[in-house]
């Protein structure tokens, strides 16, 4: 008789040769491009939003573990991401204030008091978004944020050019080849569609992400899109002028996809994704907020227990003992 005992643990039990660290790093990389290019385009001040959101989110979740007697859990770089992802949303001219505060919300309600990594129901660095958009809604206004630089492309938030003016009025102002190449203002890390997209592909083919919520994602921007722009060509924007400004591509590969908050089965993904972008653009054309990535990224997070209810029946029959 053997004398082993069990080992009973949480959840998740399947390992799939990576740890969390290395996956986190992965994703960080595919960052990489994107905020290298906000870093450049906007400055040293992007420089030290992005290095004080990251740091800042280490250290509140360092400070949690000690409170709660745990272990330090910095090491496996998921406060870094979260910290990065956030920094990468904000403005350039963010005041230091509003990021500490902002990774406060993402880090410690966000993420660990919901039980930590593996157990946040929602995105965190969302969470912190939606949090800082609510109190402080001036500080995301994009136009004003950046009055004091001198870029060689026009200085107005898309989204909010299109909010305003409408489509016929902005047509020219942003061409399609600059939204692509970064000539945009907004958040530090969202507007070099390019790189977003790179590093997308890049995780997509390491097996860090799946490929049917960002495809899924994207499909509900331009059919959507396209279907108000046919309605109404002289207010509505087209499905490609959606795809490439705000948190869009940012949304589909690096937000939408978080593992805790998002589906595990293939036609919960496609729908989750779907329905994130369907939201999206239905908050841009007749919603009060210039974007509506971060709230309808949230709204999908809330339904995603739902959704990933639908799951594979088993082949074949049961037999009863009876």
């Amino acid at each position: 008789m053997n004398d082993n005992k069990l080992i009973v643990s949480h959840a998740p039990f399947w390992h799939d040769g990576d740890s969390m660290f290395q996956m986190n790093l992965n994703i960080i990389l595919a960052l990489l491009p994107a905020a290298l290019f906000g870093i450049v385009q906007f400055g040293a001040v992007a420089l030290g939003v992005v290095t004080l959101s990251m740091g800042s989110a280490m250290v509140w979740e360092l400070v949690m573990n000690i409170l709660s007697k745990q272990k330090p859990s910095i090491g496996d770089l998921e406060s870094a991401l979260i910290g990065l992802l956030f920094g990468l949303m904000l403005p350039a001219t963010a005041p230091w204030w509003l990021v500490v505060t902002g990774t406060f919300v993402a880090v410690v309600l966000g993420k660990v008091i919901f039980g930590g990594a593996g157990g946040n129901p929602f995105n965190p660095a969302l969470i912190g978004m939606a949090f800082l958009m609510l109190s402080w809604k001036v500080m995301f206004d994009f136009d004003s944020a950046y009055v004091s630089y001198d870029f060689d492309f026009t200085a107005l938030a898309p989204l909010a050019a299109l909010k305003t003016k409408g489509a016929a009025e902005i047509s020219g102002l942003f061409p399609l080849g600059d939204l692509i190449m970064g000539k945009q203002v907004g958040g530090i890390g969202s507007t070099f569609g390019l790189g977003l997209i790179l590093g997308g592909i890049y995780l997509i083919l390491r097996g860090y992400i799946r490929w049917e919520i960002p495809v899924s994602f994207i499909a509900g921007i331009l059919v959507t899109a396209f279907c108000f722009n046919m309605a109404n060509p002289e207010v509505y924007g087209g499905p490609f002028f959606h795809l490439f400004t705000g948190y869009t591509l940012l949304g589909a590969f690096f937000l939408a996809t978080e593992n805790s908050s998002s589906p595990v089965y293939t036609i919960p993904m496609l729908i989750y994704g779907a329905g994130a972008g369907i939201m999206i653009i239905l908050m841009r054309n007749i919603g009060v907020y210039h974007d509506g990535t971060i709230l309808a990224v949230l709204l999908l997070n809330l339904i995603n227990p739902l959704v990933d209810a639908i799951r594979p029946k088993a082949l074949g029959k049961g037999v009863s003992n009876a």
